[in-house]
């Protein structure tokens, strides 16, 4: 294919063309100048879509781009993706489509478990007790990411034990679907230090008046309950997947009993 002289960019796998953010005209003027062009030569190459992605400080393209049929696909706080099918059943796959939290059910070796109520929560006329948790960072694993969870809302430092239960939900936050994970972590430390941004309330809670409060809800309940039960699956490293920093996986301790038996 002859490259558009204004307009450069890299096929991507669904022989779609990636059009480089550095090749873009920071004046809108220049832009829909060289637009029509650069589709024309694609459609004839037999490229299938064209994926834009726009710097926040060439904003100024995105009117021009809606106008020779692109359409908004994800943004992020630097920058806008925007698609045009160039032929009629182009396949451009969707963005992502959920939120992944993680919770952690710690408990001591006094029989409590650790608890926070949120500052911000629906009814602040009385508490609302549930496990400590949160979104997970990009990148970052289920693990990694309820230990710091954990850390950063009660300064507690712990170590996994096993996978308690996984939630998967809908119409969650702007609408995209949600998938929370909750682990069972042993306490490495017990001195409680909330975090009085995001936290009211914080303690270690005898897990029998836990289980008992009207004010725990019957899911967070259920969790904990799960959680002192005997472990379904544990986190083992999977032959032929060399890189852990990459993967995470999750088996019954009976698939790999070397690694139930070194369980902390």
């Amino acid at each position: 294919m002859a490259p558009c002289l204004a307009l450069q960019g890299r096929v991507n796998a669904f022989k779609g063309i990636e059009i480089d953010p550095d090749s873009l005209p920071a004046d809108a003027r220049a832009f829909a100048q060289a637009l029509p062009q650069a589709l024309a030569e694609w459609q004839a190459t037999g490229l299938r879509a064209a994926w834009l992605k726009v710097p926040i400080h060439k904003a100024v393209v995105i009117p021009v781009a809606t106008e020779h049929g692109f359409r908004f696909h994800h943004s992020q706080p630097r920058y806008a993706m925007l698609t045009r099918a160039l032929v009629p059943d182009a396949f451009i796959p969707p963005y992502a489509t959920h939120y992944v939290g993680v919770g952690g059910v710690v408990v001591d070796d006094r029989a409590r478990v650790l608890v926070v109520s949120e500052t911000y929560r629906p009814d602040l006329t009385r508490p609302f007790w549930k496990l400590p948790g949160g979104l997970l960072d990009p990148g970052e694993h289920f693990v990694a990411g309820a230990q710091r969870e954990i850390r950063e809302e009660t300064g507690i430092e712990t170590a996994f034990l096993h996978l308690v239960g996984l939630w998967h939900g809908h119409s969650y936050l702007f609408g995209a679907s949600g998938l929370y994970a909750v682990f069972r972590l042993q306490p490495l430390s017990t001195d409680i230090r909330k975090c009085a941004r995001e936290i009211e309330e914080c303690r270690w809670m005898p897990l029998t008046d836990y289980l008992a409060s009207p004010d725990v809800s019957d899911f967070n309940r259920a969790l904990v309950q799960a959680g002192l039960d005997e472990p379904a699956l544990v986190s083992v490293e999977m032959p032929g997947y060399p890189r852990p920093e990459s993967h995470e996986f999750f088996f019954p301790p009976s698939q790999f009993p070397a690694v139930a038996a070194g369980r902390p």
